[in-house]
């Protein structure tokens, strides 16, 4: 059974919004016209890609001690 710490709940909901800001930033460069502007949803994207990979990796740490 997976035990859940609030470390690793913490970690795994900022994984998840992370993830969902990286699926909206590739939706939004891909329809030509961002709302935000092409830079900072660039920079969004950038910047929640790895952080989404962190976050997911320390949370499945955190759970498994």
């Amino acid at each position: 059974m997976m035990t859940y710490t609030p470390k690793s709940a913490v970690l795994l909901l900022v994984s998840c919004v992370t993830a969902i800001a990286s699926v909206g930033s590739i939706f939004e460069l891909s329809s030509g016209e961002p709302q935000l502007g092409m830079t900072l949803t660039a920079v969004i994207l950038g910047a929640s890609l790895p952080l989404t990979g962190l976050c997911l990796f320390f949370a499945v740490k955190a759970a498994g001690e």
